[in-house]
């Protein structure tokens, strides 16, 4: 597995991680914990060095999965977690309000050294800009538990080009984790030329598109009650059957790589910038196994120029969020 570094801070991950959201929290109910335990031990084993969780995921069951089972590789992973959300156990995929001040930050990361089971929190990312309190207030927070030794690295995620400069100012942000696909391409205008400029990583969630994108999805596609997919425009049954085009696209290009339209999807991420490290999950060996293969496929310029304009020329459909979470991005 080739490696690659996010941010300016020396913070040194494998090419692709691992988004271990939906094992417990979104898509659909939580996955049995000794086979998600059996899966993040074969990513290890297939050299994935960077796990992503946050406290709000489950809540909380999610850091403790990925605390317990990767408690045999510490040292030898970086786990990352986030911070920003009242995650209140019961909250059954549902989120509660936002809340980043200070005093709250560095209660729940006491809360989360103890789920991860570590000594200090490889990257913490405040998980939504909380308007109530001034990024530089946060940033600053962050700041003290580095200083601490309790933290190693301070992350964002979904903020915008103006919130990162000013986070930046008071504490250097090591990585912006926003989504970023084929499927939604509007940080290549709004936010990376700033992350390039800074000398900032970029962790793309969602590189396949909340699973669109490998081509397993269309129009008939039946979710469970508790997916969080069922709530997102995008997804609505008739967005779905037209934004199938890009799939299309991606398929045949596929095709001609002898790929398959995942594969492609996270070649064209690692082909884009040599600091972008997508975090595809899964809850599946084959998928886990499908998505490392990724790193195998190299795209050339051309290559990224053709597939760009053929899928360019496809309208997609329909929000990305519901209007209650688009309303906390790009802040």
């Amino acid at each position: 597995m080739q490696k690659r570094k996010l941010g300016n801070g020396g913070l040194e991950v494998s090419a692709l991680g691992f988004g271990c959201m939906g094992m417990s929290f979104s898509y659909g109910p939580p996955k049995d914990k000794k086979e998600m335990t059996t899966l993040l031990h074969a990513a290890v084993e297939r050299g994935v060095t960077f796990f992503d969780t946050a406290e709000v995921y489950g809540p909380l069951i999610n850091e403790e999965l990925v605390g317990e089972a990767l408690a045999p590789y510490r040292g030898k992973v970086v786990i990352a977690t986030k911070f920003g959300w009242e995650a209140n156990p019961g909250d059954v995929g549902r989120w509660s309000a936002l809340n980043s001040r200070p005093e709250h930050i560095k209660q729940v990361a006491e809360e989360s050294l103890k789920r991860l089971r570590v000594d200090a929190i490889d990257l913490y990312y405040q998980h939504r800009v909380d308007l109530n309190v001034p990024i530089e207030d946060v940033a600053g927070t962050v700041k003290d538990l580095i200083q601490e030794g309790k933290v190693k690295h301070f992350g964002l995620s979904e903020a915008s080009a103006k919130t990162i400069r000013r986070a930046h100012a008071v504490q250097p942000v090591t990585a912006l984790q926003s989504e970023y696909s084929l499927f939604f391409r509007e940080p290549e205008e709004t936010v990376m030329p700033t992350l390039e400029e800074l000398g900032i990583g970029f962790v793309p969630f969602s590189p396949l598109g909340k699973g669109f994108l490998t081509g397993k999805i269309d129009a008939d596609t039946k979710f469970d009650s508790t997916d969080f997919r069922n709530t997102v425009p995008r997804f609505s049954a008739e967005n779905r059957k037209t934004n199938q085009a890009l799939v299309d696209v991606i398929t045949a290009f596929a095709e001609t790589k002898k790929a398959t339209p995942a594969q492609i999807a996270l070649a064209w991420l690692l082909a884009k910038k040599p600091w972008i490290v997508p975090i595809p999950g899964t809850t599946k060996l084959s998928r886990l196994e499908e998505n490392l293969g990724a790193t195998n496929l190299s795209l050339t310029a051309d290559e990224v120029q053709s597939l760009e304009e053929a899928s360019s020329k496809v309208k997609i459909e329909g929000a990305r969020y519901s209007p209650f979470h688009q309303s906390l991005v790009g802040r």
